[in-house]
């Protein structure tokens, strides 16, 4: 029925937008379990990475169906900066979560020089995707969230939904305040 077991997925999701949703509906279609390596997991906030690994769990999984989202597995990847322990870590949390002698694949885009990661796993059957939704990207949507845009045409209903709540707390002023401050220093 399926050609894969497990798709794997690595992204930061941050935000989850139309072009991660359309990614994990073409794997749903290929294999019978998707796995969503959320990269960036450790604990600690910024700019680049204001939620955290279980508020994207939340995030994405607003966006699908009961049924899919049974479908649905995450592991968290914590930044290492380091491409072999960083693959070894990958590996590791996938094979913790599979089933032995299944199908894995990857899937994925290669958009430009930040995805040669996905070169880095050759055991693994890869599903390349075309550039999905105008080739978005999830840099300048934070930008815009962190001045108070909440980019609707780029995102499904739960991401509007979780930024909305989000943007009601003390976290996220706190996040506005350092991407200000922060853009100003680069002015200078």
């Amino acid at each position: 029925m399926y050609t894969f077991d497990y798709l794997v997925f690595i992204g930061r999701f941050q935000p989850f937008h139309l072009a991660h949703l359309q990614t994990i509906e073409i794997a749903l279609q290929q294999s019978q379990s998707v796995i969503l390596a959320l990269g960036s997991a450790q604990p600690e906030r910024n700019i680049k990475n204001p939620f955290l690994a279980i508020e994207r769990e939340q995030m994405i999984l607003s966006n699908f169906s009961e049924h899919d989202q049974k479908r649905i597995i995450f592991v968290h990847v914590i930044d290492v900066y380091n491409d072999q322990k960083w693959v070894k870590q990958v590996k590791d949390l996938v094979n913790s979560v599979i089933q032995p002698d299944a199908k894995v694949g990857l899937i994925g885009h290669f958009k430009d020089e930040s995805s040669y990661y996905l070169s880095l796993f050759p055991e693994w059957e890869m599903v390349e995707l075309d550039s999905l939704k105008g080739a978005i990207s999830a840099t300048p949507m934070r930008e815009a969230y962190y001045r108070g845009d909440i980019q609707k045409e780029y995102f499904p209903q739960g991401t509007i939904k979780f930024l909305s709540e989000f943007k009601k707390t003390n976290v996220y002023a706190e996040l506005q305040r350092k991407y200000f401050a922060e853009d100003k220093s680069n002015l200078t």
